[in-house]
């Protein structure tokens, strides 16, 4: 069984990293070391910067994402910044902004990072388009997971089971494309 050290000190994303990478034979295990986000308008570029600073701490074999809610009637806000927003107003503050308009189309986007000894960098993203709902739902998940429902679903985030979340999410669509990409680059090794 392969290792990768999950980069993240989010104890939901790192629970959702298991439970997406484990049945496809990877050992996953914590990396608590902290990288400087940049200032940037895509995830991508976050993404980038945070891999080659973890890299120069010395570190191989690990991933490390970041996601964001993105909210189509405000030009993708929070987008980028969906932490500090989260951290910020929270669900009540994004339920608030959007208390009197009727679209409320958004989607969660995560961009994946991962750097493999032999094998190099990998980039992958995921989307998952859906709706923001009038009100929280569900215990389960982490950050805008209770306010958020995905297209063709009934339930929020946080009400789905960790493995119906991870068949439909940004995350775990980002995780599926990571193990293609891994498969076809590392082979039988």
């Amino acid at each position: 069984m392969k290792e990768l050290a999950i980069v993240t000190s989010n104890q939901g994303k790192m629970q959702e990293f298991k439970a997406g990478l484990e049945p496809m034979g990877y050992k996953v295990t914590q990396l608590d070391v902290d990288c400087d986000e940049i200032q940037t308008d895509t995830l991508e570029e976050v993404v980038k910067s945070c891999v080659a600073q973890v890299e120069l701490m010395g570190y191989n074999d690990f991933i490390l994402d970041d996601s964001g809610l993105f909210l189509n009637n405000y030009n993708g806000f929070p987008g980028v910044y969906s932490s500090y927003v989260f951290k910020t107003i929270g669900c009540k503050g994004i339920l608030k902004l959007l208390d009197r308009e009727p679209e409320r189309s958004a989607r969660f986007e995560c961009v994946i990072g991962c750097s493999i000894q032999d094998v190099g960098r990998i980039f992958v993203s995921g989307s998952c388009p859906g709706w923001i709902d009038f009100n929280e739902r569900g215990k389960e998940g982490f950050g805008f997971d209770p306010i958020f429902v995905p297209d063709g679903a009934s339930k929020s985030f946080a009400e789905m089971s960790m493995e119906e979340k991870n068949k439909v999410s940004h995350r775990g669509i980002a995780m599926k494309q990571l193990e293609e990409q891994l498969k076809w680059r590392m082979g039988d090794r």
